[in-house]
């Protein structure tokens, strides 16, 4: 990714402060070993952490591109974008960057095997095709948006993961992922706490594939075979 900060703030309808600076990277852990001068730092808060505190030390590392939810101290030669929700807001620049992805995109979805299927992919692919694929388990609202956000039109293919643990979760991974193709690996009892059922589960895992034109699954629950039907 290549973005002013300036471009973003249009993008995710935030409020641009300081400096518009170039970023080429995200990050929203400020104990991460890649932080640089061109990285935008997305600050988070949530129940038991806030990544405002660590902006000053995260100044200190180097780095001048700041996404925060609040107006915060920064330094000369800093810009931060303010925007109403962190989260929210990488997520909209994630789905803006897919889309300017030319290759082809997958979506793997299951209860179990979303990363192995996606490691399989990726080795027994031809060695001139040219495949990205999310990092380690980044299935997350948080993690899918990350791994978009690392897509260059370099790569021929995109494999990205993606996992919900409640209703209203996948339609959100859609709107970012907007996958060419989609793999069911399976559909069990993972995560089931936050459904009611096993019908409302494949329900929402099936909505990753709502626009996708091939689909690829495998299940033992011949009610996930009827609903893609």
């Amino acid at each position: 990714m290549k973005y002013l900060l300036s471009d973003i703030a249009q993008i995710v309808g935030g409020q641009l402060l300081g400096r518009d600076l170039e970023v080429t990277s995200v990050a929203t852990d400020s104990r991460s070993y890649a932080l640089t001068h061109d990285t935008l730092f997305v600050a988070m808060q949530g129940v038991n952490h806030d990544a405002h505190d660590h902006i000053a030390e995260v100044i200190e590392r180097g780095v001048k591109a700041f996404m925060v939810e609040r107006k915060v101290e920064l330094a000369e030669g800093c810009g931060a974008i303010v925007v109403k929700n962190s989260l929210t807001a990488l997520q909209h620049l994630a789905a803006h960057h897919r889309n300017t992805f030319k290759g082809t995109v997958v979506g793997i979805t299951g209860s179990n095997g979303k990363t192995t299927i996606k490691e399989w992919i990726a080795q027994c692919a031809p060695r001139e095709a040219k495949i990205f694929r999310s990092p380690r388990s980044y299935n997350s609202q948080l993690g899918v948006a990350l791994s978009l956000l690392m897509l260059d039109n370099s790569c021929d293919v995109a494999i990205i993961e993606a996992g919900i643990s409640q209703r209203g979760e996948m339609e959100r991974l859609y709107q970012m992922i907007t996958p060419d193709v989609v793999i069911f690996t399976s559909i069990g009892d993972a995560h089931e706490q936050g459904f009611n059922s096993l019908e409302e589960k494949i329900d929402e895992k099936v909505l990753l594939a709502q626009t996708a034109s091939d689909i690829i699954y495998h299940s033992s629950y011949t009610a996930l075979a009827e609903v893609i039907e």
